[in-house]
């Protein structure tokens, strides 16, 4: 299951790059490999690895991001 630890954790990566937390969907459970896609209503669903520990999963959830358009913000 998602805790508030791991909810701190993507919050850090989607708020550094503007991305509103309303727009975010995150399954409560926990499914590998991990998954960041963008649904047709807009959101952006974030499946977090059982596996792999979210500490370690941002960095791969930065560049999921990134590649779906959004950038760091300065």
């Amino acid at each position: 299951m998602i805790g508030m630890e791991d909810m701190g954790l993507i919050f850090e990566v989607t708020d550094a790059m503007g991305i509103d937390r309303e727009s975010i969907s995150v399954p409560l459970g926990k499914e590998d490999p991990g998954a960041v896609r963008l649904l047709s209503n807009g959101e952006i669903e974030i499946v977090v690895p059982e596996s792999t520990s979210t500490e370690e999963w941002v960095a791969t959830l930065r560049v999921e991001l990134e590649k779906l358009g959004f950038e760091m913000e300065e």
